[in-house]
């Protein structure tokens, strides 16, 4: 496979990301499904809707969320809604929880740990998707970012409990913080890969490197970011757009990397990476492009 090409601007600006996304010289057909984290009740880090509104409405799209696994104030269609609401979503953009209205299964037969995702039914509303990710810590994955997004973001409900309960159908709230880790990551590179074959070539991929927290956008009481903003990146390639995040934090000289390398390194998070390459929906060879 050739390099993939990531490219990157250091600007973080909401004119920036509509500028990366064109760099793409890529077009998004159709209804346009725009994948983000909306942010979680009390959370401080997410990336706001003043931030991205340019780029959803360069694409007209649609911003698209599915509800939670775990207790908070997104784990209810009508709990997420009012939180959307509150968070200043529904006041600017069509906003859908796709998962309101139940499930819809993608077949998975070269996967590793699951052979099916569940997503949000109405996953089947759109023909293409920007998955717009803030990249940062996880609690559980290690690190957040485009692949986590196309897995546990896209899962249903009862899908994300089945990516964390590595395809266990019965796992139980518990039963997510005591599956074997490599299987969780590796389920979560499976579910991602169901996405990319879903949609194809009408898929697209920006993070967002700012409040970088060790804690992902799910917590209500995250710590506050540990490192300066490094920039925006794209990429057609959620593979290469989320190893070339990391080499970045890596290669920073930021006081704050150790904090969040020991986060990442401590939950295997690159795990998720490797697994994702060896499913063969990205690289991890890449092309940095630097874009003034």
């Amino acid at each position: 496979m050739e390099k993939a090409k990531v490219y990157f601007t250091k600007e973080i600006t909401p004119d920036a990301v509509v500028k990366m996304f064109q760099k793409l010289n890529h077009e998004l057909k159709g209804k346009v499904a725009i994948k983000l984290h909306s942010g979680e009740e009390g959370n401080q880090n997410y990336l706001r809707p003043e931030f991205v509104k340019p780029m959803v409405e360069y694409l007209k799209g649609t911003v698209v969320e599915c509800n939670t696994a775990y207790d908070g104030e997104r784990d209810t269609t009508e709990k997420h809604t009012k939180l959307m609401e509150k968070h200043g979503w529904s006041k600017y953009f069509t906003v859908d929880i796709m998962d309101s209205e139940g499930n819809m299964i993608l077949d998975i037969p070269n996967g590793k740990v699951i052979k099916k995702n569940y997503v949000g039914k109405h996953l089947a509303n759109y023909d293409s998707m920007l998955v717009l990710s803030h990249f940062k810590g996880h609690p559980m994955g290690g690190y957040g970012g485009a692949l986590k997004q196309l897995s546990i973001g896209v899962a249903s409900s009862h899908g994300k409990r089945y990516i964390h309960c590595a395809g266990d159908e019965d796992g139980s709230y518990e039963d997510m913080f005591r599956t074997d880790q490599i299987s969780f990551l590796e389920a979560m590179a499976d579910a991602a890969s169901s996405v990319t074959n879903y949609f194809k070539d009408n898929i697209l991929y920006i993070n967002v490197m700012c409040n970088m927290s060790v804690d992902c956008d799910c917590c209500s009481v995250a710590e506050d970011p540990c490192m300066k903003d490094i920039g925006i990146l794209a990429s057609t390639d959620p593979v290469a757009i989320d190893q070339a995040c990391i080499d970045l934090v890596k290669k920073s000289t930021d006081p704050g990397r150790d904090h969040l390398l020991e986060r990442i390194n401590s939950r295997q998070g690159t795990h998720t990476i490797d697994a994702a390459e060896s499913l063969g929906i990205g690289t991890k060879e890449y092309e940095l492009i630097n874009v003034d």
